[in-house]
């Protein structure tokens, strides 16, 4: 099975900035045990201004745009410096690949990308990707690494796009304000109503970023790929997503709602 991982900085990091060591190291493993057992992954990665901010003991993350992307600039090398030894000592290999919005644009550009990643998987490699935050800017940015998960699935013709966040899932309410919530497992179809869950920017309903996540989940869907939601705090939860078992909130696509 082909599935891209994507991990947001809140995951990865502490509120401080810095690596969560144990939380890496358990995804690493996870990661390469799927690996060893047939599995080709590709990891959208978060995290380069969070551990950047960190690495360069920042009072807080940068408001303005070139602090950022200086941020960016160092942490990027700590965190895929980080990923290539861990991954290493399983025997993994891992490459580094920084996008922008305009290099899925630009018809050519994006072949070239769609080439070099169908090769880098076929020697065995395991692909970080993130988006090139020291040159992005609103007119060319992702905006999101949801959205450049969904991309990067679609364009890797992915069986199954796993987003790791700070909640559990899709529920039906706010959890953290109502008791009475209950996570949805299962979404046939990304309607008006299942949109509605997600809130606006700022709304209560708004959390764990869900607005751009089902936003990812129609993207790919429509494009006969599956989702997948899970907690982020639990790594292991990558094995379950990858036997089908129910965890999560999973997204069927068009092929998926047909043949479940």
């Amino acid at each position: 099975m082909k599935i891209v991982i994507k991990i947001g900085t809140s995951t990865l990091t502490h509120a401080t900035g810095r690596l969560n060591i144990r939380r890496i190291e358990t995804l690493v493993k996870v990661m390469s045990d799927l690996k060893n057992a047939g599995h080709a992954l590709v990891l959208v990665s978060s995290g380069a201004i969070g551990m950047g901010v960190g690495k360069l003991s920042l009072p807080k993350r940068p408001d303005d745009m070139p602090t950022k992307q200086a941020a960016a600039a160092v942490g990027q090398c700590e965190l895929m410096y980080v990923y290539d030894k861990l991954f290493s000592e399983y025997n993994h290999i891992v490459a580094q690949l920084l996008l922008t919005g305009s290099d899925f644009e630009n018809e050519r550009r994006r072949a070239n990308f769609e080439n070099t990643m169908s090769r880098l998987l076929e020697m065995g490699a395991l692909p970080v990707i993130n988006e090139n935050d020291t040159v992005a800017t609103e007119e060319i940015a992702l905006g999101d690494n949801d959205t450049l998960g969904a991309v990067v699935a679609c364009a890797v013709k992915a069986d199954l796009l796993v987003l790791m966040s700070d909640i559990e899932g899709l529920y039906t309410a706010d959890p953290h304000r109502d008791p009475d919530a209950r996570l949805i497992s299962v979404v046939e179809a990304v309607t008006p109503a299942i949109e509605a869950l997600a809130g606006k920017k700022g709304s209560e309903l708004a959390v764990g970023g869900m607005e751009t996540k089902l936003r990812a989940a129609k993207l790919v869907t429509e494009q006969g790929i599956d989702m997948v939601i899970v907690n982020g705090e639990k790594p292991e939860l990558l094995y379950d997503v990858a036997e089908g078992k129910p965890v999560g909130t999973r997204f069927l696509s068009r092929k998926g709602a047909v043949t479940q």
